[in-house]
């Protein structure tokens, strides 16, 4: 077992005896001073885990001998220890960046919980967290075995996504190789799950189906629109579930979270499909069939997302909603910046839609450049750099001058993206569209049965460029890969983030509502 190193500065030193012999057979080794001036040159010279502070010495103070220790050495973790309550000295030592805060008289066990929060905090999380997992681990595995309907899949969904995050915060590689196995056969289960009750969801009316792309705004947008002054969607496209939660503790510093749910993304699950329907209210061959002036097919390789704003306002005047509303779309970090600048304008508007396209860009980025994929080579550093993004983007800015106001927020994405792994050979004509994990035509080639197809689009409300159009959608962690440029799709595609398929990554997406904390 690691032994500690601990000095421990206070002018009645001698009287600590008791407790330092206690910590030393506890397996920490003690440097005692009696004054700050001690403690701040021993701290410069010598190796320490932590250092204690008595906040009341005579010639230097605690609070003088925390500053200089903490010039010399940031991140030396420090404990001050007072008699004083004033809450003058804890805002200065806070401010100081203390790690713990002790009232006299301390005992023992206060100081061993003190040392054991800094010091044996990773190793006790650690322990802790693989307890918890194990524990889960049986449960998951059991609910995996039964017939899960849509809601006990987001359960298992939720839940797996809290272990990854605390396993990843944990640092432990041999829990995180069990979740991935865990996370596999989920994902497995699912597709099957999907397989058996998609088409049902959306042709039969007495099933028990899940809230999806298309019901959204009529479900948890315009419901708000009677209830408050104001209301902001945020559509951030290609944000996943555990994306939220890491964004999630940054936004409740100015919101409070007053639903958070989640729906099942449309299939394709991609941008020109799942976002037009969020808009417009309508599956994608409706779509195509009631306004053919918006709807851009497969054939056309761009602008598949021109008209939101149009099919927008036909679905407000369809549910014979008369409002003033405003419609962004953030594809640049300029774009973002003059919506924070502008941002007060819109608050006499009862619907403002932002559309923030950062996410997507990273997953695209991630593909094509070498670097991204450098900054990003697992689950964890994806969410570190959305994280990142978020800390220091327009959009927070946006979020902070609106929770100044009593508006009400919600915060939503379109569809999610997997890791992909396993190259699955596909053969299409000229025609076939590029997505990686679906693909529309006609005649396509493939082995049947390990990916799901849609033989009949019409049942799954997929418009049809002709009679024999198919789509076949990529399932788990597949994408699909052509014979003739096989190793090129393999060598370059392998280990990218896409989306378009079936996994319980892309399907089911958070859709959260918040409230001002400040207004």
């Amino acid at each position: 077992m690691q032994r500690y190193t601990i000095l421990w500065a206070d002018d009645e030193i001698d009287l600590l005896k008791p407790h330092i012999l206690f910590l030393q057979q506890r397996g920490y080794d003690i440097t005692p001073v009696n004054n700050g001036t001690d403690a701040v040159e021993l701290s410069d010279a010598k190796h320490f885990d932590v250092v204690f502070l008595d906040e009341h010495m005579p010639g230097m103070s605690g609070l003088e001998a925390l500053n200089q220790i903490k010039n010399n050495k940031p991140n030396l973790p420090v404990v001050m220890i007072t008699k004083n309550e004033e809450e003058r000295i804890m805002e200065e030592a806070i401010g100081a960046k203390i790690e713990d805060y002790l009232i006299k008289p301390i005992n023992p066990s206060q100081i061993l919980l003190s040392v054991k929060k800094i010091l044996d905090n990773k190793r006790l999380v650690m322990e802790k967290t693989n307890h918890g997992y194990q524990q889960e681990f049986g449960k998951i595995s059991l609910a995996l075995l039964d017939n899960m309907n849509h809601e006990q899949w987001v359960d298992i969904y939720k839940k797996l996504v809290f272990w990854e995050l605390q396993i990843a915060e944990a640092e432990n590689n041999e829990m995180t190789e069990v979740l991935e196995s865990q996370k596999v056969e989920a994902n497995t289960n699912f597709c099957r799950f999907i397989k058996r009750n998609y088409e049902g969801w959306l042709n039969n009316p007495n099933v028990e189906r899940p809230m999806m792309s298309h019901q959204l705004m009529k479900k948890n947008v315009f419901p708000e629109l009677n209830r408050n002054e104001c209301t902001f969607l945020f559509v951030i496209d290609n944000l996943r579930y555990d994306q939220w939660k890491v964004l999630e503790p940054l936004i409740t510093e100015f919101f409070n979270i007053d639903n958070e749910e989640t729906y099942y993304s449309i299939l394709p699950t991609t941008t020109a499909y799942a976002r037009n329907a969020i808009f417009s209210g309508l599956l994608p061959s409706e779509m195509e069939k009631t306004y053919p002036d918006f709807w851009v097919g497969e054939d056309v390789d761009e602008g598949k997302n021109n008209f939101e704003q149009e099919f927008l306002e036909k679905n407000l005047k369809r549910n014979n909603i008369n409002i003033k509303f405003s419609y962004h779309k953030i594809k640049q970090l300029e774009e973002g910046r003059e919506l924070a600048d502008s941002v007060n304008n819109l608050f006499g508007n009862k619907l403002n839609v932002v559309v923030y396209n950062f996410v997507d860009m990273l997953s695209h980025a991630r593909t094509d450049m070498a670097m991204i994929r450098e900054l990003a080579p697992d689950e964890a550093a994806y969410r570190s750099i959305t994280k990142s993004w978020f800390l220091h983007s327009p959009l927070l800015e946006i979020l902070k001058k609106i929770s100044e106001k009593k508006i009400k927020v919600i915060i939503t994405t379109d569809h999610g993206t997997i890791r992909v792994k396993r190259p699955f050979k596909i053969v299409g004509d000229k025609n076939v569209n590029t997505n990686l994990r679906y693909k529309q035509g006609k005649n396509l080639g493939y082995e049947s049965g390990k990916i799901m197809e849609a033989l009949k689009p019409e049942r799954f409300y997929l418009p049809k460029q002709n009679v024999s159009t198919t789509y076949a959608f990529a399932i788990e962690d597949q994408f699909f890969a052509y014979p003739n440029n096989y190793n090129y799709y393999v060598n370059f595609y392998k280990d990218t983030f896409q989306h378009g398929g079936v996994s319980l990554e892309e399907m089911i997406i958070p859709i959260i509502s918040l409230s001002s904390k400040n207004a």
